[in-house]
């Protein structure tokens, strides 16, 4: 049974920068695209960026396109979100997801493709 864990949430100021981290147990990451999604209080869930098995192809919101980087260490079984030059709307829960595929550049950034979900980890971006 696949279990995702976020950490690196926390507070920051705007124009600061955050790494978060989602890590898999249970089962070998390198066999899951994985998602990353953020719900603000009040707001829908939205997606944020996604990566393939591989790495080989990865997908970003508009909103966060030039300021956030995913990467994944299928060796580590981890996937990070790096987060540059926040602002605060970029306060919000986020969640890793992740769904099984063998398709190297398979990466939707669409939450309704996703089976498995962490538990979330929140971010805060206010001075």
């Amino acid at each position: 049974q696949l279990q995702l864990v976020e950490s690196g949430g926390g507070l920051v100021q705007p124009g600061g920068s955050l790494g978060l981290s989602c890590a898999a147990s249970g089962v070998t990451l390198g066999d899951y695209a994985i998602g990353w999604f953020r719900q603000a209080p009040g707001k829908e869930r939205e997606e944020v960026s996604c990566i393939s098995y591989s790495g080989g192809n990865t997908n970003y919101a508009d909103s966060v396109k030039g300021r956030f980087t995913i990467s994944r260490d299928n060796a580590k079984n981890t996937v990070y979100l790096q987060m540059n030059s926040l602002k605060p709307e970029d306060t919000a829960v986020y969640y890793c997801a992740a769904v099984s595929s063998s398709n190297y550049y398979y990466a939707p950034l669409a939450a309704w493709a996703y089976d498995y979900w962490g538990q979330g980890t929140q971010v805060t971006v206010s001075s």
